[in-house]
């Protein structure tokens, strides 16, 4: 990927508008009689000395209600006072590190960006289902390689420029260019076109049946390669709303795009303010005492303390995979048996027990949203006796333990750590905990591949092409995945299609390059006031344009 300080390698300034408050005028007659009557009685003894104290306590006043003028503008926001009807709170577990979406990696920047400040040229509904985005039709050759796309009229930028067909193929050759994240989803990719100013068309080497897919996401964004903003800290996109601040430690402030050219996805509210709340008990007591109106996710297990009259709390099954990844480069992982040991040694039940009985056992690579799904669960059940063989045979027992490090984010807490150094200490695995930030281990693990063991919760759909990507952190190259995944592409079919990924993810499965803890279904909770929340896949699905609240 190449550096840049800014969306197309220039780093820009965004203007700030204060607004200034009036503050009452001193002496102007105050709605008080009595005060009225003293300071207009000029017969009354010691009158200058009532006028002096009468100008003091105004002046005091004044600076009173000034104070609280400047107080609500901080509260409010720099955009001035807004009502509470006018603004949703939703509470995240996980941080954009930054806004540059074209290089920072994690679903945390696709959650918030894709679909409310950046549009692609497709998008997808709760439901994994591709929909009309800035094209608003498609066609695609009979031999899978040449789509057309059919754009809007009269689309447009939040600073006002016009947003065509020129920016659309700019930007997805940017993208093969540049190799910005995600690029490789498109790998069979060539070129795009601009036919006219509402027509792309995309030309394939290969067939791809994913591709559709992918364009709901980052390699379908579309850039205005005229803007210059520092892409880190704001941006400048086609959708619904526009970042008014950002703080990664903290929150990120949307306001409604006043120049949004679209209609079906107008905002319902004018203001989302979106609280990265890490810690579960902390989320939880922000929603009671009404800091947030939603949490996504909400800790199971605390959401039983939640009112029913007061709160909606669902859960579904999405997109995320907690996945223990086994860096198959490791001297001591490159053996198999140790890696099967560990799948048979972990017990899947009580650790989705511990966390409320809310997700599913996943025992393979592929989500039940997505396509090629196939419940994997019986290739590795537990059975402590056949890990404890395994390990014997790889030359280690209780006795003469693997030492192995597990590093993960502390934003999952440190539970799931100690439930698996304990159980696969039965089998003669000593396993030490390295808890560490999440931008450290993006950096460390995701970036470097630098690790032994490593856990994380992949929210990402259609991303199996992971498991066949050999230098992707996970470090597997399972030439039997490739080859049927490369079938999969290539089916224009969409049963055959499905059929492949199937046989694919069970290779990836039987190699046992990681264990798939389990399925995790987002539980959400909703103050009853708030309407429009999606039930299913906010994680990586997140339409803020429907959220509105009652007056």
């Amino acid at each position: 990927m190449s550096p840049s300080s800014g969306a197309h390698g220039e780093a820009g300034a965004t203007g700030q508008k204060i607004e200034q408050h009036a503050e009452p005028r001193i002496g102007e007659a105050s709605t008080d009689t009595t005060l009225n009557a003293r300071a207009k009685s000029p017969k009354r003894h010691g009158s200058k000395r009532w006028i002096s104290v009468l100008v003091g306590v105004v002046a005091v006043i004044a600076i009173i209600i000034a104070v609280v003028v400047v107080r609500n503008a901080g509260t409010n926001g720099a955009a001035g006072t807004k009502s509470k009807a006018d603004t949703v709170t939703i509470g995240l577990k996980l941080a954009p590190v930054s806004l540059d979406i074209r290089h920072q990696s994690g679903s945390a920047i696709e959650q918030v960006l894709i679909g409310n400040i950046y549009e692609s040229l497709l998008s997808r509904d709760s439901d994994n289902k591709v929909q009309p985005g800035l094209a608003k039709s498609w066609d695609i050759s009979k031999d899978g390689k040449t789509y057309t796309f059919h754009l809007n009229s009269n689309m447009c930028f939040s600073n006002g420029d016009k947003l065509d067909a020129d920016d659309v193929a700019w930007s997805i050759n940017q993208l093969k260019e540049k190799q910005y994240y995600n690029a490789n989803q498109v790998a069979s990719l060539d070129k795009a076109e601009a036919v006219d100013a509402n027509t792309v068309k995309l030309t394939l080497s290969t067939p791809d049946s994913n591709l559709l897919w992918y364009l709901t996401g980052r390699p379908g964004l579309v850039f205005d390669k005229n803007a210059k903003y520092n892409a880190k800290t704001e941006a400048v996109g086609s959708g619904p709303y526009t970042v008014e601040s950002f703080d990664s430690a903290s929150k990120m402030v949307l306001k409604a795009n006043a120049k949004y050219w679209g209609t079906a996805h107008k905002p319902a509210t004018q203001n989302v303010v979106i609280r990265f709340l890490t810690d579960d008990n902390a989320a939880v007591n922000a929603l009671k005492s009404g800091d947030v109106d939603v949490l996504s996710p909400v800790n199971a297990t605390l959401a039983k303390s939640l009112d029913a009259s007061t709160y909606t709390v669902s859960a579904a099954d999405g997109s995320d995979k907690f996945v223990l990844a086994f860096n198959c480069t490791n001297a001591k992982l490159k053996d198999k048996r140790v890696r099967q040991a560990i799948r048979y040694a972990i017990n899947h039940k009580e650790i989705i027990a511990s966390r409320g009985n809310v997700d599913y056992a996943l025992g393979g690579p592929i989500p039940s949203v997505d396509p090629g799904y196939e419940d994997l669960t019986g290739l590795y059940p537990y059975n402590v006796d056949k890990a404890k063989e395994l390990m014997k045979e790889a030359g280690y027992t209780t006795d003469k333990p693997l030492r192995l490090t597990l590093t993960y984010a502390n934003t999952y807490g440190t539970e799931l750590g100690d439930q698996l150094k304990s159980q696969l200490a039965k089998i003669g695995i000593d396993l030490k905990i390295d808890y560490v930030e999440f931008s450290t281990w993006l950096q460390n693990v995701h970036a470097n591949g630098d690790y032994e063991l490593s856990l994380v919760d992949h929210a990402e759909s259609h991303d199996f092409y992971k498991w066949t990507t050999p230098d992707y952190y996970y470090h597997y190259d399972g030439k039997q995945a490739q080859k049927l995944y490369a079938k999969a592409l290539e089916a224009t079919d969409e049963a055959d299609s499905a059929k492949y990924l199937k046989q694919a993810a069970k290779a990836v499965s039987e190699d046992a390059p990681a264990d798939w803890l389990f399925g995790y279904r987002v539980t959400v909770a909703v103050n009853k006031h708030v309407q429009g929340f999606p039930s299913k896949l906010s994680q990586t699905v997140l339409p803020l344009w429907r959220i509105s609240k009652n007056k």
